[in-house]
């Protein structure tokens, strides 16, 4: 079997068996699974606003995924893209309430602001790791906590005065479509989701296309050999970081601009920066499985908000069946192995 059907079947194999564990966990429990799942299902395509709100779910995924995945390949680990995602969400929020502009100004103008935010509160952990090799995995860790607590008491003290959540943007600013919201049965669709397409197909471009994506590639595989040929490794480690955090700052701007409208202080992290790791490991990091993984994600989390209404099944079991989907991702060398096993076997 060729590699690019392994690397194909591996994430399809993950996704079956987290579902058949959880399918047992929830027989165990004493749920009714097919109850379950049907009312799954009915949460995430049942309805036309039910599709609605599962795009509008996957559109920041796919732009967290997409930042996670970037740097992966090559070969950074940015655990930071909850808290760039964070700033990148205030910044559009900021030029969203602050301005008085043309739609055709403002909104670009917000969305650019999100971009850079998160390209700056990437550049910190970029240039950290080039200059004093300090660990990305490390400090992104902790920029995710300075990005909560930094933009809650900018909320607070510069775009609120004292209040838990700022205005709303203004309508120039704004993401939301008539159209779609028509479409969808008035679901929080928004435009954003062409921005997160155009996004993958821009990081496929980039990684797949250019000079400058092979560069980054090759100081992923290997940094002596990289330099050695000539290539300047440390303006390439922070420029992978500052792309990969321009994707998650444009993540914020989703929800800034499209889903809420306004940024509100947090009592914790909303969970989709973190969600772009699962969404990149399953989707292989490249940008079609991205997007096929944050379509996943996002119908099981919209249509698990169902299953305690049809079927009084706890929607924390789809949270499970997530982890459990990472933990067979994560363990696709035993997948291969299968595969290999399988496939020795019917050659034979």
């Amino acid at each position: 079997m060729s590699s690019r059907m392994k690397n194909l079947l591996t994430p399809v194999i993950a996704v079956l068996l987290g579902v058949l564990v959880g399918t047992i966990i929830m027989i165990v429990s004493g749920y009714d699974a097919i109850a379950a799942y049907t009312a799954l299902w009915n949460g995430a395509f049942g309805d036309v606003y039910f599709v609605g709100e599962v795009v509008r779910q996957v559109t920041p995924y796919i732009l967290a995924g997409l930042a996670v995945a970037f740097a992966f390949k090559t070969g950074l680990f940015n655990i930071g893209v909850e808290g760039q995602m964070l700033v990148g969400w205030v910044a559009a929020v900021w030029v969203g309430v602050s301005f008085d502009l043309p739609r055709i100004i403002h909104l670009p103008l917000a969305v650019l602001a999100a971009g850079v935010a998160g390209a700056l509160w990437a550049f910190i952990p970029g240039y950290l790791k080039a200059r004093f090799r300090v660990h990305e995995v490390i400090v992104t860790i902790m920029l995710n906590h300075t990005a909560l607590y930094v933009t809650n008491e900018i909320i607070r003290s510069v775009l609120s005065d004292g209040k838990e959540r700022t205005d709303m943007i203004a309508e120039s600013a704004s993401l939301r479509s008539p159209f779609f919201e028509v479409l969808t049965d008035y679901s929080r669709m928004h435009w954003g989701i062409t921005i997160a397409i155009i996004c993958a197909i821009i990081m496929w471009f980039i990684l797949e296309k250019t000079t400058t994506g092979f560069e980054l590639r090759a100081v992923g595989f290997n940094e002596h050999a990289s330099q050695y040929a000539g290539m300047n490794v440390k303006r390439n480690i922070i420029l992978s970081m500052v792309i990969s955090g321009v994707f998650a700052g444009l993540a914020g701007a989703m929800e800034g601009l499209g889903t809420f409208g306004y940024a509100a202080v947090k009592g914790g992290f909303t969970g989709v920066g973190f969600d772009g790791i699962a969404v990149a490991l399953l989707g292989g990091n490249t940008a079609i499985g991205v997007i096929l993984a944050a379509i996943l994600f996002g119908g099981l989390k919209v249509g698990a908000l169902n299953m305690p209404l049809e079927a009084g099944v706890p929607n924390e079991l789809v949270d499970i069946i997530i982890a459990l989907i990472i933990i067979f991702v994560a363990s696709s060398y035993i997948i291969r192995w299968f595969i290999d096993r399988i496939s020795k076997k019917g050659v034979k």
